[in-house]
């Protein structure tokens, strides 16, 4: 594993929510995933099978399913976070030592996700992180534009008045850190510490290969690095 060679030099400590500041073995998402399924269904009147291929195609090309059902189906915002985010937290567990090795990090620190605050507070809750943030920056203050779009990252920039050059993010998705390495920043992808895998994750999104420029870092362990 690398380490930043001077983390005193970071002012900006960027988090992604999902999958990044807890396990993608909580399997949070696939809770989503599958209410996601169902609002495509509703949407589009196609069957299971047909509706998750356009999801995941969304999913990919579009930053968020929301995002291409917005641009193709015309459907509220508000109504699809609300119906995908009613959830069970409870996989979520409280992870004293991940909220002390942010809470040690000298510089602010940021959420930057492309779910919504409600969604944002009740993982925070169950961390025990809540009170860690100077801000949290979600998909309606982007004006329902997702990473990776390059509009949400300038208006996260301009929201809370940050340097990229002394930033750092990160992200379980690698496409969702190029731009910010072109702008500056840092960059570590947060990948699963084991083989987790089931049939609502396509290939793509588990991906750990560091083949990738934009990718300075990559950790199974985010609560090692940020000792580190």
């Amino acid at each position: 594993m690398n380490k930043i060679a001077d983390p005193s030099k970071i002012d900006n400590w960027i988090f992604d929510l999902d999958n990044t500041l807890y396990p993608r073995s909580c399997d949070l998402f696939s809770q989503i995933d599958r209410l996601i399924t169902k609002y495509v269904m509703n949407t589009t009147g196609l069957e299971h099978a047909d509706a998750y291929k356009i999801q995941k195609t969304y999913y990919k090309e579009n930053g968020t399913t929301m995002n291409g059902l917005m641009q193709n189906y015309g459907i509220d915002p508000d109504h699809y976070l609300n119906f995908v985010h009613d959830i069970d937290y409870s996989p979520v567990q409280a992870h004293g030592e991940l909220v002390e090795a942010i809470a040690q990090l000298k510089g602010k620190k940021y959420i930057f996700t492309n779910a919504d605050i409600g969604h944002t507070e009740a993982v925070l809750e169950k961390l025990g992180g809540k009170h860690l943030f100077d801000g949290m920056f979600d998909i309606r203050a982007s004006g329902f534009l997702p990473k990776p779009e390059p509009v949400a990252y300038k208006k996260f920039i301009t929201e809370f008045d940050i340097s990229p050059k002394t930033s750092i993010m990160f992200d379980d998705l690698e496409k969702n850190l190029k731009v910010p390495h072109n702008l500056g920043m840092k960059t570590v992808q947060v990948v699963a510490s084991d083989d987790f895998s089931h049939d609502l994750v396509e290939s793509w999104e588990l991906e750990k290969d560091h083949q990738h420029e934009h990718v300075h870092f990559i950790t199974n362990n985010l609560t090692d690095f940020l000792k580190r």
